[in-house]
């Protein structure tokens, strides 16, 4: 019987990073994963987001990361265009890898983050944190192994599962279960969650295809995305490769079904070109735009994250990347209890915190997606054509792209503006988070809100400088935190003191202290050690129920 103290049904992007980063917090995983060691992903997300990559630069594989995807010098404009090869109608400017490196100025250079976006297809992504997670001694990965059922017992998970190439089946033991196994996930529905909300959105014919070359009829500069707008049809096209693939989304309307459309009219009409451009279908998909939210997101000892709690379109990229927001939350917590520092009680914070997250997100991706959906399919008949009329349709179109492709492509909002506002382990103080939109957001430290990222000596990152679990940022090292400091000790709990100089931590960090969690997420603020510090303290670890923990 193989014990381990965390079983991750999956390993995608979410499940290995669930395991990696509880590895990286000391914590022993097995991760259980049908495909063989080494079998491609699927053709799926295109955006690691900035929030993402702030998680893989404390697991210190930003930088491996960023040197996959597409060529160095290949731009990550988006370009709004009655077809591939057709009239141009706007075009987002953003930078390519090598820009990046060289601060080149764009809609998303400002962002208040170490990690910047970066623009690479799954395909590229997840086998580098596969490797990753695979070099870990912490880490096993039962690859081509199949999650058959699991026992819940009052201190374990007897986790059943069949190995695909002998057909032996044998459990693993562990404190806890986690299911990362995607939106038909078997835990989900083991657990007795069912996913609410809107089941049927816009149908998708997504073709992910070789064409050599489409890439010399694009010119010297082609995009990474081309939104396509035109009478014909309407679709996505994005550049894996920068070479040679390409991922292809023809999206249907008015109520046609996948088979009433020719899957080679529509590629053809998408990309401008004749019968006689050639090119090769690598793998299908149909798929349907949705915005569902499992019901529950935990039984017990059994978790699910990612796309087993929650599906939707994926605009900017936000289905992965809210996924590996959950293992960010997920994984710290489930390390805490099992160090022993924390009770058990503060698990009830995941679904607390992550659950209204992932509904709010599920909204403002869905009208987004739903504004997009209705330019889509209200595509003016003269946009193509050589006349006032059609320069007119072809300057109002390009100007609601822009803004739409602005929104989704440069998503500050909803990388850095969401907060968690009913968690049971954070100290709030009366004062109410900033409202925060797709692309917009303000910068707090507000219990609940993201802790924000400044720059140390105009060299070091903050975020850098922040102990594993939790730490204190002092901005008046006159103030005396002995008693917090000893009250975390007598609990267990890790905490760092870190002293930052008011120039440095800039018009956000309004109190003297404040309290940053090992997701960094702000826990609690004040202008001096509360009256009571082991009240916050076993707040902050799941220990006690306290509604507002006061500074003295």
């Amino acid at each position: 019987m193989t014990e381990s103290r965390v079983v991750v049904i999956g390993a995608g992007p979410v499940g290995l990073t669930l395991a990696m980063d509880l590895a990286w917090r000391g914590i022993d995983v097995v991760v259980i994963e049908s495909r063989a060691a080494g079998e491609p992903p699927a053709v799926k997300c295109n955006t690691i987001s900035a929030r993402s990559m702030e998680v893989y630069r404390r697991m210190g594989i930003a930088q491996k990361i960023r040197e996959v995807g597409l060529p160095p010098d290949h731009s990550t404009n988006v370009s709004s265009r009655t077809a591939v090869t057709g009239i141009e109608l706007s075009c987002l400017k953003l930078p390519s890898r090598n820009g990046r490196k060289a601060c080149v100025p764009s809609p998303d250079s400002g962002w208040p983050t170490p990690e910047p976006s970066h623009r690479c297809n799954q395909l590229f992504f997840e086998p580098i944190i596969f490797e990753h997670a695979a070099q870990q001694p912490r880490v096993t990965i039962l690859s081509r192994h199949e999650f058959l059922d699991y026992e819940q017992h009052s201190d374990r998970v007897i986790v059943r599962v069949r190995d695909l190439e002998t057909n032996e089946e044998k459990p693993i033991v562990g404190a806890y279960m986690v299911g990362c196994d995607g939106g038909r996930s078997n835990v989900r529905q083991m657990i007795g969650s069912a996913f609410v909300g809107t089941a049927q959105i816009q149908r998708v014919q997504s073709s992910f295809i070789r064409a050599p070359k489409l890439m010399e009829l694009l010119g010297s500069n082609p995009a990474w995305m081309y939104f396509i707008l035109n009478p014909r049809r309407s679709g996505t096209v994005i550049a894996i490769d920068g070479k040679e693939s390409w991922n292809v989304h023809n999206f249907l309307y008015n109520d046609e079904e996948y088979d009433d459309i020719d899957r080679d009219w529509a590629i053809r009409q998408i990309l401008g070109v004749g019968p006689e451009f050639e090119y090769e279908i690598v793998s299908q998909e149909n798929w349907m735009g949705r915005r569902m939210v499992a019901d529950k997101m935990r039984d017990g000892r059994v978790f699910i994250a990612g796309d087993a709690c929650h599906l939707w379109i994926p605009a900017a990229g936000y289905g992965m990347n809210a996924g590996i927001a959950d293992a960010a939350d997920l994984a710290w917590m489930l390390a805490a209890v099992l160090q022993g520092w924390a009770s058990e009680d503060i698990l009830d914070a995941y679904e607390s915190e992550r659950k209204p997250i992932t509904e709010q997100i599920s909204h403002i991706i869905t009208d987004v997606a739903v504004a997009v959906k209705m330019q889509r399919r209200n595509v003016p008949e003269n946009i193509e054509e050589d006349s006032a009329a059609g320069v007119e349709s072809r300057r109002q179109a390009g100007d609601a792209s822009e803004e739409l492709e602005l929104k989704q492509q440069c998503s500050a909002g909803l990388n850095f503006g969401y907060f968690y506002a009913d968690s049971p382990i954070i100290a709030y103080d009366g004062e109410a988070q900033p409202a925060y939109s797709m692309h917009e957001f303000t910068s707090s430290t507000v219990p609940g809100c993201r802790a924000p990222h400044v720059w140390l000596d105009g060299s070091r990152s903050l975020y850098d400088e922040l102990g594993p679990f939790y730490t204190v940022i002092r901005l008046d090292p006159s103030v005396c935190v002995d008693a917090l400091l000893q009250a975390a000790q007598e609990r267990g709990v890790p905490f760092k003191l870190l002293d930052v100089r008011p120039s440095e931590a800039g018009s956000p960090y309004s109190r003297t202290l404040t309290l940053v969690r090992p997701d960094q997420y702000v826990a609690w603020r004040g202008d001096a050690v509360p009256a009571d510090p082991l009240a916050l303290v076993d707040l902050i670890r799941g220990a006690a129920r306290v509604d507002e923990v006061l500074a003295a």
